[in-house]
C-alpha cells in the first residue's frame, strides 16, 4: 500500500523514520480501524508497540477483531501525541503541537517462538524490566493470547511544532502569545520570541495542566 499524498500543509509532513520511531517511542496508545466482515467501519483503541520493522498489537484469542485482522483484513494504525498547545493571539491562530501517524498495512499472526518473544517485547514496553520479576506465561495463557503483527512499510508522519503565525495586527495588540509544552514536568510555559515584556501570562494558560 502507497502512502497518501497530503492534500494539505505538505510542509508538516515527514519521511523521517527516526521521527517515527520516537513516536511510537512516546506512546502505546493506538487505533485500528478496519471494515468488518458485515461491511461496518470499525475503529478500535488498542496497545501497539514497535518491535523492529514490525508493529505489534495483542490481545484475547476471543476478540472478533482481532480475528477479524489476523485473517488478512487491511488497516489503518492511527498514533498520535499532544506535545503542546500554541497559543496564539486569535483563536483562529492557535492549534497544538503535535505528532501523529497512519500505518496501513495488514498484521500476521505469530506463532511459538516468535509470539512469546513479541510478547516479552510489549511487556517490557509497558513496564521496562517486568519480565524478570515475573514468571513465564503457561501454554493455557499463551494459546488464549493472540499476537499480531504488522510491517512498518507504508506510513505517512505529520509533525506540527513552532511559535504563532500571527498576523502584523495582532503582534501589535494586547494578547498574550507562546506555547505552552506539555509532559514531564508537567506543564513548561514559553513566551513567543516577539512578545512584549509588558503582557503577563493570562489565567487561561496558567491553568493548562496537561493534554492526553
Amino acid at each position: 500500500m502507497e502512502p497518501t499524498v497530503p492534500a494539505r500543509m505538505p510542509e508538516k509532513m515527514s519521511r523521517d523514520r527516526a521521527e517515527l520511531d520516537a513516536l511510537l517511542a512516546s506512546t502505546v496508545l493506538a487505533h485500528v480501524a478496519l471494515v468488518d466482515d458485515d461491511g461496518a467501519p470499525v475503529v478500535i483503541p488498542t496497545a501497539a508497540v514497535a518491535w523492529g520493522d514490525r508493529l505489534l498489537v495483542h490481545g484475547s484469542t476471543g476478540s472478533r477483531w482481532m480475528r477479524r485482522v489476523a485473517q488478512g483484513a487491511p488497516v489503518a494504525v492511527s498514533v498520535a501525541a499532544i506535545d503542546g498547545v500554541v497559543v496564539a493571539r486569535s483563536a483562529f491562530e492557535s492549534s497544538l503541537v503535535y505528532r501523529s501517524a497512519v500505518l496501513r498495512g495488514r498484521f500476521t499472526r505469530l506463532q511459538g517462538e516468535d509470539k512469546e518473544s513479541a510478547l516479552d517485547a510489549v511487556t517490557e514496553r509497558l513496564l521496562p524490566g517486568r519480565t524478570q520479576e515475573v514468571r513465564r506465561s503457561t501454554r493455557r495463557e499463551l494459546a488464549a493470547t493472540m499476537l499480531l503483527a504488522m510491517p512498518i512499510e507504508s506510513w505517512t508522519l505529520r509533525v506540527s511544532e513552532g511559535w504563532p503565525d500571527d498576523p502584523d495586527d495582532d503582534v501589535a495588540g494586547p494578547a498574550w502569545a507562546g506555547v505552552v509544552r506539555l509532559g514531564t514536568p508537567p506543564t513548561s510555559v514559553h513566551a513567543a520570541p516577539d512578545l512584549r515584556d509588558d503582557i503577563g501570562v493570562p489565567p487561561s494558560v496558567g491553568r493548562i495542566t496537561g493534554v492526553r
